[in-house]
């Protein structure tokens, strides 16, 4: 414990405290019919949180537990695998004590849409693992799942209060956003969500200090059956220093640069906790090869830029190719998605890590699914239909990583797109990838449009394929975005339509 912050309990005592909160948070409960949520990560605010209002809900008579109370988890389906488990069994506890204690509390589990998980964007599309100017995670992993759930409540009752375990004592940053909702207060001790409407926030440990958290913990029963003194050995285990607070969702910052969220993220120097955890404790080196895939993942120095830079197609998503100049004069291309290369090569770690989980791990990891199989479709379905990569390896890289057959359908053999014709193609366009893909490409666009009783679309999309693969190769690319940004600088407009004619509209 810090002891860098005044008490809360200092004043009044603890239990005096205590039960002004309890009698607080009843008097809000008993003061409408609006329902609640509860974010809960798994974390000492959250649980503290939970815990305080389960307390003094349950002083309450049976009769006047009417108003539901939603405990709502968001699981991002890579999150670190310790906290995962831990948070997933709470849940399971949580709903059996609620029945057995009649509490009004339902937990649920939330995950991103299929579309909008981590693997399916980054091994699926081949986003580039995320960063800061272009964090893309955060919202399709927490955010959406979260408010989707809170904007289905507000339609159903109208009205919703968070209730959050947001502290001022966190940072100064968050306290003055704290204090500047607080003069918007619409009740009491209400105040009104900027980001949502219909939605109003209760923030029952605002004041409380680090240490006002680990002590109520320590000194209060878990309400549904967990062990406290378990989660502060969890906190302790992940930091190299056993101070520095875990983290598990957006709404608390991380402890400068240690972080316990998602064991993939980059937004970070280093995932100080997850290393924490491996050195720390024997028991856990089977974490070791996410820890790998994460910092290959990262981008931050010299030799892992360029590999990054390597692994990335030369054009953006849209197919077009856009060209970047420093201050010295030097151009280059902006990269865009990771290469159907790249983009396998991520699945085979993805999914060699998870058979090693498996096999070292204990027992409750054994079926763990580091990429589910909902996921494999989903990208296969990316792979095969939107990108026209007919070879269709995703059913082969999983055999070949887990020794098992796939699990998922087999595909239909092509007469016209089969292995042996594609095969036939790599031999005549040699080495040059931007004819053999163009070739493909062709083909599978025709065959997709063969059986549609209306081919309309079919010659834009077959335009879009040429100008995605016009160039003859980097080098080719880098000069004709050159050529076209100098062609914007002096204004020569009839220079550029030429040179757009000749790419077939790709610029």
């Amino acid at each position: 414990m810090s002891g860098d912050a005044k008490s809360v309990f200092r004043e009044g005592g603890f239990r005096a405290v205590i039960a002004a909160v309890h009698e607080e948070i009843q008097e809000i409960y008993l003061s409408d019919k609006t329902p609640w949520v509860i974010g809960y990560s798994g974390g000492k605010d959250s649980t503290a949180i939970l815990q305080l209002c389960w307390n003094a809900v349950a002083e309450l008579p049976v009769e006047k537990r009417t108003k539901p109370i939603h405990v709502i988890s968001t699981d991002t389906l890579v999150e670190n695998p310790v906290v995962a488990l831990w948070v997933n069994r709470s849940l399971e506890v949580m709903a059996d004590a609620a029945r057995v204690q009649s509490m009004p509390i339902v937990p649920h589990r939330l995950t991103p849409k299929l579309s909008q998980s981590f693997w399916v964007n980054l091994i699926g599309r081949g986003y580039p693992a995320p960063r800061l100017k272009f964090r893309w995670c955060t919202e399709r992993l927490k955010i959406h799942p979260s408010n989707d759930f809170i904007r289905q409540t507000v339609q159903e009752h109208g009205e919703v209060i968070l209730v959050l375990g947001i502290r001022k004592a966190e940072s100064s940053k968050r306290a003055a956003t704290m204090a500047r909702h607080g003069k918007k207060s619409v009740r009491d001790r209400l105040t009104p969500n900027a980001s949502m409407q219909n939605s109003l926030i209760y923030t029952p440990i605002e004041s409380w200090s680090n240490d006002d958290v680990w002590m109520y913990l320590m000194q209060v029963k878990n309400s549904w059956g967990y062990n406290n003194k378990d989660l502060l050995t969890m906190y302790q285990g992940a930091t190299a220093d056993g101070e520095c607070p875990l983290v598990v969702d957006t709404n608390t910052p991380s402890c400068g640069n240690s972080r316990f969220g998602c064991w993939v993220c980059t937004l970070v120097d280093e995932d100080k906790s997850m290393t924490a955890m491996v050195q720390n404790d024997i028991e856990k080196e089977w974490m070791a090869p996410l820890l790998e895939i994460r910092n290959e993942l990262d981008f931050r120095t010299e030799a892992a830029r360029q590999r990054d830079q390597a692994n990335r197609d030369m054009r953006r998503m849209t197919g077009q190719v856009k060209y970047f100049e420093d201050k010295e004069g030097r151009g280059r291309l902006i990269k865009g998605p990771y290469t159907q290369k790249a983009r396998a090569h991520w699945l085979r770690r993805v999914l060699e890590a998870q058979r090693l989980v498996r096999e070292r791990g204990p027992v409750e990891v054994r079926n763990w699914d580091l990429i589910t199989l909902g996921e494999l479709e989903e990208i296969r379905r990316i792979w095969v239909g939107e990108k026209h990569e007919v070879e269709d390896l995703l059913p082969r890289i999983y055999e070949e990583e887990t020794g098992a057959p796939y699990p998922g359908p087999n595909a239909e053999e092509d007469p016209v797109l089969n292995d042996s014709a594609l095969k036939v193609l790599r031999d005549i366009t040699g080495d040059n990838e931007l004819h053999y893909e163009l070739v493909r490409n062709l083909l599978d666009i025709e065959r997709q449009y063969r059986n549609r009783a209306l081919r309309r679309g079919l010659f834009h999309d077959l335009k879009q394929a040429i100008s995605r693969c016009f160039y003859d190769g980097e080098d080719d690319a880098l000069e004709r975005a050159r050529t076209r940004a100098q062609l914007r600088d002096t204004e020569s407009t009839d220079e550029l339509r030429e040179l757009a004619a000749q790419e077939g509209g790709a610029s």
